[in-house]
């Protein structure tokens, strides 16, 4: 016990000035491994030094990464990039009073909800802000196109049938071209136009400068546009238009927001390990999966307000991550899987698999320090539920470690927007250096691109299935004969044109390859 308690003292980094620490204690690599690491560590810092400078680190696409400098626009390498991004936020700031104070309003009344239209990074950071820091009372309440799912969007139209005209929409894609976002854009349109409510005088968008929905905005004389830099990637785009937006319309502070993530920007460019909580965390990863993600991530954090961080987690760190190649070329297949729900909750679902099961894992508790903004209630003796839930997670992770499965601990004063913005701002970075550590680009996605290409494909193929159904019942396998097409796709875009089209007609047989199809 005592043993343990010199190790924590050797491996707990606080920052008092902003009430964060990490402890990596429980993670049981040797004493000499951080200094075995010292040389790709420093390798780690100067390219992130140079990253913030302005460096071409995207090179897929000749691109700066430049989401440092949208908290701190003073690091950003040349005066027209700092106008544009105190311009935006002073603009953002601006247009959100206006709508609070009435100045900017629908035909009747006041606007009271948002629509959030997006995928990916422009869906999941505004819906992890807005579900951390959403309380009653707030200006506005956030609803989310984030999926090209029909039912998804009619459950959303249930809940806003009676106020679209009290509703505000805000449309996020940085090419304008993005399918499932364009999809729910055009959805809102004509269920605007259903109601006869002027969808133009409701709509908002941000996006590239130029781009193909930034040209249907202007040409349909929408409320506002907001730019999406070339240089912000959509998995780090919360701290510009694409999360300042939403946040500022929903009543939360975006200055404080951008403080947070300042600070711990700050404070993790230390070149000592020791005091680098972003590189601990890289290092963490690192040791754990033994340099090729041989284990996966899973992240609970101890409070309700917090439940979607491990998705926002799951692109920031996998699509950066995930990578077939490294920089030089060479086949690696890096990445590391990241899942996640929330203490005490998994107390009762898998933490007995992470106890007892396949060691493949290595777990991070987020622990927030204040338990609530009420006063405390007992509930047992002296015990309050926040005196349980500090137990739960201290207890879990004591279990876990004395059955041979390691953790990382990070411990956040509240769940404020300073608090969040850092929390954020601490993954970023280590997300930044760990790509170093293995030697790939943390910036590219070549593998979704390959993902939309194969979509686009198929639905092209769906067009040509369709116009070659007829009255005479075929088999896929005779439909794909006379396209030159896979059978088995063509299978599938068959089956599902019979479930959503109605004049698609099956004939069923036992085996799969004898289903016919025709029109009725």
């Amino acid at each position: 016990m005592n043993s343990l308690w010199q190790r924590f003292q050797k491996y707990f980094l606080r920052y008092n000035d902003i009430g964060f620490a990490i402890d990596i204690s429980r993670m049981r690599f040797a004493d000499d491994f951080l200094r075995s690491m010292g040389a790709r560590a420093q390798k780690a810092f100067s390219e992130m030094r140079q990253l913030e400078t302005g460096a071409i680190a995207n090179a897929d696409e000749r691109r700066m990464v430049g989401h440092y400098w949208l908290r701190d626009a003073g690091l950003a390498p040349n005066a027209s990039l700092r106008n544009d991004i105190e311009e935006t936020n002073a603009r953002i700031k601006r247009f959100a009073a206006e709508i609070h104070a009435g100045e900017i309003t629908p035909s009747e009344g006041k606007f009271r909800h948002l629509l959030i239209i997006g995928i990916g990074g422009s869906a999941l950071g505004p819906q992890f802000v807005a579900d951390a820091l959403g309380n009653p009372g707030d200006p506005m309440d956030a609803f989310f196109f984030d999926n090209t799912d029909p039912d998804g969007f009619d459950r959303v139209w249930a809940k806003l049938k009676d106020a679209l005209e009290q509703t505000l929409v805000i449309v996020i894609s940085k090419s304008g071209g993005t399918k499932e976002t364009r999809n729910g854009m055009v959805e809102a349109e004509a269920q605007y136009r259903a109601a006869r409510v002027d969808f133009a005088r409701h709509a908002v968008a941000v996006t590239g400068i130029g781009s193909e929905l930034d040209r249907h905005a202007q040409e349909n004389d929408w409320l506002a546009r907001f730019p999406m830099h070339d240089w912000v990637g959509g998995r780090t785009s919360v701290m510009s238009a694409v999360g300042l937006l939403p946040m500022a319309l929903l009543g939360f502070d975006i200055d404080r927001f951008l403080e947070g993530a300042a600070a711990m920007d700050q404070l993790t460019r230390a070149d000592v390990v020791e005091q680098n909580a972003a590189m601990l965390l890289a290092l963490m990863w690192f040791y754990a999966g033994e340099g090729r993600g041989a284990k996966d991530m899973v992240i609970l954090p101890y409070k309700d307000r917090l439940a979607l961080f491990s998705r926002y987690l799951q692109q920031l760190v996998m699509e950066s991550l995930g990578k077939e190649k490294d920089r030089e070329g060479k086949i690696v297949h890096q990445g590391i899987a990241v899942y996640g729900n929330k203490g005490s909750t998994d107390q009762h679902a898998y933490v007995q698999e992470l106890r007892d099961g396949v060691l493949n894992f290595f777990v991070t508790f987020i622990e927030v320090q204040k338990d609530r903004t009420a006063a405390p209630v007992k509930v047992e003796n002296d015990f309050t539920s926040g005196d349980y839930l500090h137990g739960f997670l201290r207890g879990t992770r004591k279990a876990l470690f004395e059955n041979q499965r390691e953790s990382i601990t990070i411990s956040m004063p509240d769940v404020s927007a300073f608090s969040l913005g850092a929390l954020i701002a601490l993954y970023e970075r280590a997300v930044g250096f760990y790509g170093s550590l293995v030697n790939i680009n943390a910036y590219n996605q070549p593998g979704v691109e390959a993902g939309k290409k194969a979509a686009t494909e198929l639905l092209q193929l769906q067009a040509k299935v369709r116009e070659n159904l007829n009255r005479n019942p075929r088999t896929a396998e005779d439909i794909a004969r006379a396209l030159g097409a896979d059978p088995e796709s063509v299978y599938h875009l068959l089956v599902h044109l019979h479930a959503n089209d109605p004049s698609v007609q099956s004939a069923d047989e036992k085996e799969v390859a004898a289903d016919k199809f025709f029109v009725a």
